[in-house]
């Protein structure tokens, strides 16, 4: 079986159709269930913002299929503090019609290849619910090494049981100068 090639494309203002898609229940059934009308236009700006920042801060995808140019679904990611520490968060999600073939773990290396590209924290995480095993699979097949259970609040202030699954990015590779 042939490797689905993909590409991620920056959130533009053109991608909220694509929000209100992965806002479906079918969509956020692992992440407390769809958010209101408001609070997706908010997350627009947020992502449209954070899309115009210098790259190292982070950034929101649209995935898309190279083949067809079908927008299949989502991922970033951004900084945050976790446990003292400066990392980078991921989350991702891919539309109900282009599950199953594998797209989430190939958006997550590309997205882990940006990140070494362009981000300054040597680690990234991600807390999928316990009760996801899809993407509890993902961070597995994505070479994540799980570090446990944590009540991690999502959505904000209500606290949700998650694996912590971290990813070494490892240090930025050396520019030597050519010649």
């Amino acid at each position: 079986m042939e490797k689905t090639r993909l590409r991620l494309e920056p959130w533009s203002d053109r991608d909220f159709w694509l929000l209100e898609r992965t806002n479906e229940p079918v969509m956020t059934e692992h992440l407390g269930g769809p958010e209101s009308d408001e609070g997706l236009r908010d997350r627009q700006r947020r992502y449209e913002a954070l899309s115009a920042r210098e790259p190292a801060a982070g950034r929101m995808f649209r995935v898309v299929l190279e083949a067809s140019g079908d927008s299949a679904g989502s991922i970033g990611f951004w900084e945050r503090q976790w446990r003292g520490e400066p990392v980078y968060e991921a989350g991702w999600g891919i539309l109900p019609e282009f599950q199953g073939r594998g797209l989430a773990v190939a958006a997550l290396a590309e997205l882990l290849s940006y990140v070494r590209a362009h981000g300054s924290r040597d680690r990234v995480h991600a807390f999928p619910g316990t009760d996801h095993p899809a993407s509890n699979a993902v961070c597995r097949r994505a070479g994540f090494e799980c570090l446990g259970e944590v009540d991690f609040e999502y959505p904000p202030g209500v606290p949700h049981p998650s694996l912590d699954w971290r990813y070494r990015v490892g240090p930025r590779p050396a520019v030597t100068p050519s010649g």
